[in-house]
């Protein structure tokens, strides 16, 4: 298809995003992303280049397959994707960004036929033990139009040369290839500590775009996971002092 999809992004804190096709015309997505898709819209699953690109995928957080959907009418039709999690969807055009994107594993949404998620290492070594998203990135190479999907609200910030931004490594999602990642040590025992926001540091150097999120899904899946447990806890508790009724009453939302 051409570089130039038309598309529009529905809600506001669970996006979806829905993309026109003229007919012939295709898209591609991670498998099980699909929200809804018009009536001659058709689907090809496959991994996209071999069982090596569907490995390298899945070293991204994706999957090992990928789907591309076609628009086989002769009229215009739809196909909309959901976003995993509350935050908000990204539009980017790689052709104005020089032809590449990196993003943090999990980020890719879906993404124009001629567009490739590839991976990419870190080249530092700090930044890869102790930057949060590791070695491996996900690297968005093409002409087309790619969609990403970051947590929470959604901060753009353009960097001059020089430029340096210091960010907690999970709320960093994407950036332009010719910013320099790269992680530091937050400094002072108590605030290593204490501070509770990690031992180390995003550290980027423009020029270039960033997007920053946020509500990490890291974030998000310790709360929850810290919320499943206290209420366990309570039901327990309840449970052992009770009994059965008194658990039932004290640590659920059950409705009888």
């Amino acid at each position: 298809m051409g570089d130039i999809i038309d598309y529009k992004i529905i809600g506001d804190d669970m996006q979806i995003v829905e993309i026109e096709l003229d007919p012939s015309e295709g898209v591609r997505a991670e498998a099980g992303a699909m929200m809804y898709i018009d009536n001659n819209i058709i689907m090809q699953t496959s991994t996209q280049g071999g069982a090596f690109k569907g490995f390298k995928r899945m070293l991204t957080g994706e999957s090992f397959f990928i789907t591309t959907f076609y628009n086989a009418g002769v009229e215009k039709e739809h196909v909309a994707f959901a976003a995993p999690y509350p935050g908000k969807i990204i539009p980017v055009e790689l052709s104005s960004v020089g032809g590449s994107f990196m993003c943090q594993k999990d980020a890719f949404l879906c993404c124009a036929n001629g567009v490739d998620v590839e991976i990419a290492f870190t080249r530092k070594l700090g930044a890869g033990f102790f930057g949060g998203e590791g070695f491996i990135l996900q690297r968005l190479v093409g002409n087309g139009l790619a969609f990403i999907h970051a947590g929470g609200t959604i901060v753009r910030k353009e960097l001059m040369p020089g430029q340096t931004l210091k960010v907690d490594t999970g709320c960093l999602v994407a950036f332009s290839p010719t910013v320099d990642y790269d992680i530091q040590f937050v400094g002072g025992f108590k605030n290593a500590l204490f501070g509770g926001e990690g031992v180390f540091l995003a550290k980027l150097t423009g020029p270039g775009t960033v997007y920053l999120q946020s509500l990490p899904l890291a974030r998000l899946a310790d709360r929850l996971s810290s919320a499943s447990g206290g209420r366990r806890e309570q039901q327990s508790g309840a449970a052992g002092i009770g009994g059965g009724i008194l658990g039932g009453l004290f640590g659920g939302d059950k409705n009888y």
